[in-house]
């Protein structure tokens, strides 16, 4: 599947292109189908003209704009055995759908992704774009404890029978609907199959960054809530990972280990932030900049200290650290706030480099506080009652095979 909204330029000879490949290249019976969605230009005429002269091609007319929900309505009703879509542009290299889509053709994995963020990825895009892709992935390993590492990559295939379990579970209409479907998956239990990509960034790219990326923060907002309190039901239909261990040791002669390592990942988180505000700051306002940039590398901070400095593993506790971390990075937010607003009041138009150095001093300023925050409030030693703790049970379930391999046709 296409979706598609406005892209009279490039419709035309990119599904030509794509149906070139799957005549010559691609051993199994696919169908394009073209999911126009609210387009005001000539992209409709050109998408009919396209199924009347290419038969594997078909078109369909959504009134309503909205990736999200071009790909649940097709995916809904569609009979293929396997369902994928890819952008319109064609920027993941066509010669990767093969390996996307036969592991799930197979039975070996349920879902396929598209990975521009793996060691044998080759990618070809700007700084801004490559530094909020890994930010945004980051924050999903955070919140929302994911272990896919490319949620956004417009090339992905997912078996029928398991979509139609997720996809009503699904409330996005817009970019976001992909990081929710994943989401949803590895909660299920499926096996997440992920494929290196050539990928060239597409220079025309109609994605505004700023609007998608508040989009986005409040979708993981909303899935997180619903699983957290249950309003999210998300069915056992695979193997779940076995939970993992609690808070590691916070006694006294951890306090030299700890302060190495959390100096360690505040120095990383530091230069992820000026990173990320430096990249936000041409197109954002120093404020909003400042805040986005702080929020986002709070939550990796907080992840990151939890993981490395303090010993935590698993999920458990893992939504009230977030929040309890949040609280102490509010310190960092009063005081780089502060110092901005300083700074613009003694000059109107200080220089980036002035904006920087403020910001990174008050940054450190704050780590004293927040190390303590961390070791005697966030991540303080719980030791178990011995009366509830007597021992602790794994249990792993055998991935089982409902289907078998069907090279009986795909959607994309």
């Amino acid at each position: 599947m296409v979706p598609v909204r406005d892209e009279e330029q490039d419709l035309a000879t990119s599904i030509r292109r794509l149906v070139t490949y799957l005549r010559t290249r691609f051993p199994f019976t696919a169908r394009v189908t073209i999911a126009d969605n609210g387009s005001t230009d000539r992209t409709w005429a050109i998408a009919t003209g396209l199924a009347q002269a290419l038969g594997e091609v078909r078109a369909v007319q959504l009134a309503q704009p909205g990736r999200g929900r071009a790909l649940r309505t097709q995916w809904s009703a569609s009979d293929a055995v396997v369902l994928a879509y890819m952008d319109v542009d064609l920027s993941t290299d066509l010669n990767a759908l093969l390996p996307l889509v036969a592991p799930v053709l197979s039975g070996h994995s349920d879902v396929a992704i598209g990975t521009r963020l793996a060691r044998d990825a080759r990618v070809i895009r700007g700084p801004r774009r490559e530094v909020i892709s890994r930010c945004y992935n980051l924050l999903l390993h955070a919140t929302l404890g994911t272990r896919f590492s490319d949620a956004q990559c417009g090339f992905k295939a997912i078996s029928a029978d398991k979509a139609r379990i997720l996809l009503p579970l699904t409330s996005d209409t817009g970019w976001f609907f992909d990081t929710e479907l994943l989401v949803l998956a590895q909660r299920a239990g499926l096996r997440i199959h992920e494929v290196p990509v050539d990928w060239v960034d597409d220079p025309d790219s109609r994605v505004r960054i700023a609007a998608t990326a508040l989009a986005d923060l409040r979708g993981i907002a909303r899935v997180g809530w619903g699983l957290a309190r249950g309003t999210i039901q998300v069915p056992a239909l695979g193997r779940r990972a076995p939970a993992a261990g609690g808070p590691g040791p916070a006694g006294p002669g951890e306090l030299p280990r700890q302060l190495v390592t959390f100096l360690a990942v505040g120095a990383v988180s530091t230069l992820g932030y000026l990173l990320l505000y430096l990249v936000l700051r041409t197109g954002l306002p120093a404020q909003p900049a400042n805040a986005i940039s702080l929020l986002l590398t709070a939550i990796g901070n907080t992840a990151a200290n939890r993981r490395f400095t303090f010993g935590v593993q698993g999920r458990a506790g893992s939504a009230r650290h977030q929040v309890q971390g949040l609280l102490a990075f509010g310190a960092g937010l009063l005081l780089t706030s502060g110092a901005l607003a300083g700074l613009h009041q003694a000059a109107a138009r200080p220089p980036r480099v002035a904006e920087v150095t403020v910001l990174l001093v008050a940054n450190l300023a704050a780590t004293a506080l927040r190390f303590l925050l961390y070791r005697c409030w966030v991540f303080r030693a719980r030791f178990p009652d011995p009366a509830r703790a007597s021992h602790a049970t794994v249990t792993t379930l055998r991935p089982s095979l409902d289907r078998a391999a069907q090279p009986g046709g795909s959607d994309r």
